[in-house]
């Protein structure tokens, strides 16, 4: 059951949900500290979407893992064109694999191995794991891959080439490029329809990141929230879409935090990642009597296994 937004009655106009949403923003931010880049609007049946905040959107920042979005996009792009598919195998060796970095190829130990290209991207998308960039270096070098994001209108969302030619380090973006990206994406205009529910399912599925938008919500409004976080150093990064309760996204956000104290810490308790869940469980309150607008994406359901 969804809670009431602070500051009374949930908002029943774009409008008013980004007017409250804008609000929301600066109290958490300005709480955390530190420096902030992002963009948020919020989807409008009659017109465009409804900027709700907008602050450095345009300028280029370390997007890191937030561009794993990007990075599946340009992979997937191939597959649509028949140059990949997601069941050929990539071989993963003790070479390539990430020591130490996050994810699960790198509590393997089980090398030389191989995997589809589907579970690279699932790893990539859920896990955050390092070691599956690379393996996307393989079918996909950087000189490449950037070449995608420009001629799909992303100029400034960009990888940056490592001296082998395959692997490179996740690069830059702008909060506006990122939050154009996911409207493509929800809106059917970045892939092919399976390709655009392959990535969306994984950015909705329930192991996906949940310390900061989706921290505080049940497992279905969870379900409602396509969302990927990024961090490395003294950044801390989440990118996504919030759906309405019939699948249409309603909500799209972009945002790029750095600065902070604690930057040593990686978890839930960092200062930024704390007002993003803030901000994530505000949000999905703020616009819950609005509708999307857009193509109704439903939710697959969770059906928990119990062995067997």
């Amino acid at each position: 059951m969804s809670r009431r937004a602070p500051g009374g009655d949930t908002p029943t106009t774009p409008p008013a949900a980004a007017g409250r949403i804008g609000a929301i923003y600066t109290r958490q931010k300005r709480r955390a500290g530190g420096t902030w880049h992002a963009y948020v609007s919020v989807a409008d049946p009659a017109g465009p979407p409804v900027t709700a905040v907008a602050e450095g959107a345009d300028d280029v920042v370390e997007a890191y893992s937030v561009n794993k979005i990007a990075v599946a996009t340009a992979v997937l792009d191939k597959v649509d064109r028949g140059l990949l598919s997601l069941t050929q195998q990539v071989e993963v060796t003790a070479a390539i694999v990430v020591p130490g970095g996050d994810g699960i190829f790198s509590l393997d130990g089980a090398y030389p191995s191989a995997v589809t290209l589907g579970h690279v991207l699932a790893n990539l998308l859920t896990v955050s794991d390092d070691t599956a960039v690379r393996l996307c270096g393989l079918v996909c070098p950087a000189a490449e891959l950037n070449r995608i994001l420009v001629t799909k209108g992303f100029p400034q969302t960009r990888v940056r080439p490592a001296a082998s030619p395959d692997r490179f380090f996740l690069g830059t973006a702008t909060p506006r490029e990122t939050h154009d990206l996911l409207r493509a994406l929800v809106g059917g205009r970045l892939l092919s329809p399976g390709s655009t529910s392959f990535l969306l399912g994984l950015l909705r599925s329930p192991v996906a990141y949940t310390d900061g938008f989706r921290r505080t919500m049940s497992s279905q409004e969870r379900a409602r929230v396509a969302t990927k976080a990024g961090w490395y150093g003294d950044a801390r990064n989440e990118a996504g879409v919030i759906f309405d309760t019939a699948g249409s996204p309603v909500l799209t956000y972009a945002m790029f935090a750095a600065g902070q104290t604690d930057p040593d810490n990686v978890g839930a308790t960092h200062p930024a990642v704390q007002a993003r869940a803030v901000m994530g469980r505000r949000f999905l309150d703020t616009v819950d009597a609005l509708a999307g607008a857009g193509t109704t994406r439903p939710a697959t359901a969770h059906r928990p296994g119990n062995g067997g």
